[in-house]
């Protein structure tokens, strides 16, 4: 399977083990936007608003472009400034293109309790508790 891992830049340290695991049992992965450069969002803001605005709607549109090439999203999401199972704005977007595109949603850990909860849930998302032997 071909997975697209989409998470918050805080947990992109989590991703080489993570990503390790699941192409040991044989799935394909693709890297969350500007993984190879974390510090790309800011760069762009330096720049000003026109570049960061302009920044934000290429990734949007990559992730939408990946989303539409793979078979599943993998969410990444710990905790984040005390947040259990946090997923921020982007990311839920990035689920959100899952959603509608028909894939799969699978989420490391539960879905984080908050204004998004329902959202989240509507989505059916398979929760796989670190459990990547879940992903098929």
């Amino acid at each position: 399977m071909k997975i697209f891992i989409i998470c918050s830049k805080a947990f992109y340290e989590t991703i080489p083990p993570i990503k390790a695991q699941l192409e040991m049992i044989g799935h394909t992965i693709v890297l969350p936007n500007s993984y190879d450069n974390p510090n790309a969002e800011k760069e762009s803001h330096s720049l000003g608003e026109a570049e960061h605005r302009a920044f934000k709607r290429r990734m949007f549109e990559r992730s939408r472009r990946v989303t539409q090439e793979v078979d599943a999203v993998l969410t990444l999401n710990f905790e984040k400034h005390g947040q259990p199972n946090y997923i921020g704005g982007a990311t839920f977007l990035e689920l959100y293109d899952a959603f509608i595109l028909d894939r799969k949603i699978f989420l490391w850990n539960d879905i984080p309790q908050g204004i998004l909860y329902d959202e989240i849930h509507g989505f059916d998302p398979l929760v796989l508790h670190g459990n990547v032997e879940l992903v098929k």
